[in-house]
């Protein structure tokens, strides 16, 4: 009668512990679908507005209100967009990036959002009403380690 005691214990604790690992195992593969991989020609392009003083408020509404729109209806995937947030002269910056799956398609995208005529409105209004003196931008891979890819 023990030994039947005795094995139904290490039976259930047998069973808790494949239960636990099957258990873990089934969420672990659930968390990883969310992992991000890297794609090796995936390309990221940092744009840098250097704003006409006192004008990057103007330029965010831009942004805002047209330019987001007409990039993301050019497949142009923005990243994000920031503005500075120190009082030195980078305050006047309007920061952000874009990412694409390889060089190619941006610049297929890029062109195609060129010859949209709303985003030549926009190119009007901008010479009418200065909003930026100057623009930097930078091509960028993303590391091996890199969080975004």
């Amino acid at each position: 009668m023990l030994n039947i005691l005795y094995f139904k214990r290490w039976a259930a604790y047998g069973i808790a512990l494949i239960s636990l690992v099957a258990g873990s195992t089934t969420v672990g593969r659930f968390v990883r679908q969310g992992e991000v991989r890297a794609d090796g020609n995936r390309v990221f392009e940092l744009r840098v507005y250097h704003a006409v003083p006192g004008k990057v408020s103007a330029l965010e509404a831009r942004f805002r209100d047209k330019t987001s729109k007409l990039l993301a209806r050019h497949n142009l995937t923005v990243e994000g967009y920031w503005v500075a947030s120190d009082s030195s002269a980078a305050s006047d910056e309007f920061i952000w990036v874009v990412g694409y799956a390889n060089r190619e398609e941006g610049k297929k995208n890029w062109e195609a959002m060129a010859s949209d005529p709303e985003f030549q409105a926009i190119i009007k209004e901008e010479q009418a009403e200065k909003l930026v003196e100057k623009v930097d931008v930078t091509y960028m891979r993303p590391t091996d380690f890199s969080a975004i890819k």
